[in-house]
């Protein structure tokens, strides 16, 4: 039937049947040809031009060859067609990458929404656009299939369009359609789409990917951008509920989640019970899954990219990855230095989107390091010369295998203790000591150097409390102190005495620094928290500190007095309790002022065999855990 109806579009048309001399005996020098996107690129069209130019050297020179970017060979960049063909593209791919960067080609680095309003107003005219499409249906109509983009605009202004008929191109519902009337030459030639398959993601992109996930809720619509770690971020959203999808590039990811539900898009605010993508890069088997599918569509660029557009989808959640980003949150996709990597593309516009949407966020995922570990990616600033693809305003989330950073709304300082804290730990010195001197933390910022200072991850617990509060549990990071200022200026002058023992109510930075850097080895430092919008709030802290000769510890605690009586000290101390009997410890020891009934009856609930002695209006405290049970 599809053989049929190709070889009655060759009788009704047969003008638009030549052969590739005839083809390419339009194109003259100084030409403008444009070619499809990615994994959509017409390869044989692309063959055939480089083998007619092969054949006669002199038939054309100074064509301009402009593209989103190539996965193919891009035989056209060989030194032997110098004088013939000069590549511009819109983004850099590991095939352009050598030419671009020793000037043999050009990179215009531009966002790619902007890509089809340029090409419409002809600032960037078109001579002629060699595409691949589908076969065509029965009114004529072919596909542009997994390759929308910008190739749409291109077809809406080429003075000559030529197309390779390809049966394996998938037939895609969207904005991808093109009448064969419209089309100047056809080349039917069937060969295998151009696949594209991201490497293995080893331990460190894991737990990316896990960190990640526990950013995303229920109901958000997600963009996911290039590369390893966006992708592998996309196998641990399993267990989430009504994802939706709008994103430039569709990946193989996001059709398993498609396949297995997690992706039904009923919950968009626009496009309801449609996945939304410009473009695709996977395996056949997702070509075969989007052919004549009703549930994804495939828009032009401009629209997908539009930062406006994708604003309007609530909990909109954009996770791209970055090659380096500096103490004060602005990152680079695009270039180190004077060396350009990739581009621009549509990353800043989906991280700027997401910001301004209903509850959305942006995330940036890396891992800390890289060439073999021997490079951090977090950096006290960014080198001169690199292009900043994100701004400072347009990052939430920073994520390393470390941990995640949340950078909206904090000032410099913040920003940059936060960022070292996720930082690999062998770079968190140097870092330390290089913010120090560029005034972004204090001058006098304490620091855990080595093992004894990474954060305990695995201590982390979530706690419902016998009044139904629902709590986190975990460690103190480096970069809290902000939420301890607030937390201790919070509590009352009671509180306050009855903690420290003292009428002082201030809480300088030196004395914050006390509880926020800690050796966990020595000590041990909870928080309670409780989760609000983008926010952690500090119900209560509690602490132990080793005694190596005694075998104990002594401990402390204060609850905010909005959170008293809420059974919220009751499950601090007794996970307190667990983590010292763990170390092996046998014991608490602690002073208690005689007015502090409520801590003295904490104490006495929790089931210790507790010894207590008064002095000077103050209970000492010994707690052994031998009665209680392991």
């Amino acid at each position: 039937m599809k053989s049929d109806l190709l070889e009655n579009s060759r009788k009704a048309w047969p003008e638009k049947f030549a052969s590739d001399e005839e083809i390419f005996s339009h194109i003259h020098a100084g030409d403008k040809i444009f070619i499809g996107t990615g994994c959509g690129e017409p390869q044989h069209l692309v063959q055939a031009l480089v083998s007619f130019v092969g054949a006669s050297p002199k038939a054309f020179s100074g064509i301009e060859i402009i593209h989103v970017w190539t996965l193919g060979t891009a035989p056209y960049l060989d030194d032997k067609f110098r004088d013939n063909f000069r590549i511009d593209s819109f983004f850099i791919s590991e095939g352009t990458r050598n030419a671009i960067n020793r000037g043999a080609a050009d990179y215009t680095p531009i966002s790619l929404s902007a890509v089809p309003g340029l090409i419409r107003r002809e600032i960037i005219p078109i001579d002629i656009a060699l595409i691949q499409t589908s076969l065509p249906d029965k009114h004529g109509y072919m596909s542009l299939g997994i390759s929308v983009d910008i190739v749409k605009a291109a077809t809406q202004k080429a003075s000559i369009i030529v197309a390779q008929i390809n049966s394996h191109m998938p037939r895609t519902q969207g904005d991808g359609f093109i009448n064969i009337k419209d089309i100047d030459f056809i080349v039917p030639y069937d060969e295998p789409l151009l696949e594209y398959a991201v490497e293995d993601p080893g331990d460190i992109i894991k737990a990316i990917g896990r960190y990640v996930a526990r950013i995303i809720e229920d109901e958000s619509t997600l963009q996911v951008g290039y590369g390893i770690v966006p992708n592998a971020v996309v196998s641990y959203l399993g267990e989430k509920k009504h994802l939706g999808v709008h994103t430039e590039l569709l990946s193989d990811g996001i059709i398993d989640l498609i396949q297995r539900g997690v992706v039904d898009n009923t919950k968009k605010s626009i496009d309801v019970g449609k996945t939304v993508a410009s473009y695709c890069m996977g395996k056949r088997e997702t070509y075969e899954f989007l052919d004549e599918n009703p549930t994804v569509s495939f828009k032009t660029i401009d629209y997908v990219n539009n930062p406006l557009i994708i604003a309007k989808n609530k909990l909109m959640t954009a996770i791209n990855s970055a090659m380096e980003i500096d103490l004060t949150g602005q990152a680079t996709a695009e270039s180190i230095g004077g060396t350009f990597y990739f581009g621009i593309g549509g990353q800043a516009d989906f991280m700027r989107g997401a910001a301004l949407a209903p509850g959305g966020k942006s995330i940036l995922a890396l891992p800390s390091t890289a060439v073999n570990s021997t490079i951090s990616r977090i950096v006290p600033s960014l080198q001169e010369g690199t292009g900043v693809t994100f701004t400072r305003g347009d990052v939430h989330y920073v994520v390393t295998e470390y941990g995640i950073a949340y950078l909206h709304g904090k000032n410099i300082r913040e920003r940059a203790m936060d960022l070292i804290a996720i930082a690999h730990p062998r770079f968190r010195p140097w870092l330390i000591d290089e913010a120090r001197k560029l005034l972004l933390i204090y001058k006098d910022q304490a620091f855990i150097p080595g093992a004894n200072g990474i954060y305990p991850e695995a201590l982390e617990t979530l706690k419902t409390t016998r009044s139904g509060l629902s709590l986190l549990l975990r460690p103190v990071k480096m970069g809290d102190e902000p939420l301890m200022k607030d937390f201790f200026y919070a509590l009352s002058s009671q509180s306050m005495y009855r903690r420290f023992m003292s009428a002082r109510m201030d809480m300088p930075h030196k004395r914050l620094q006390e509880f926020g850097v800690v050796d966990y080895a020595d000590r041990m430092m909870i928080l309670a928290i409780v989760k609000g919008d983008n926010r952690e709030t500090i119900a209560a802290i509690g602490q132990y500190e080793i005694n190596e000769k005694m075998h104990t510890a002594e401990v402390a605690l204060v609850v905010k007095d909005e959170y008293q009586n809420m059974g919220v000290g009751h499950d601090l101390l007794s996970y307190l309790t667990r983590l010292a009997r763990r170390r092996g410890l046998l014991g608490f020891t602690a002073e208690v002022l005689l007015e502090n009934r409520p801590m003295l009856n904490l104490f006495k609930n929790m089931g210790f065999d507790m010894e207590k002695r008064s002095e000077e209006g103050v209970y000492e405290l010994r707690m052994t855990f031998r009665d209680l049970e392991g």
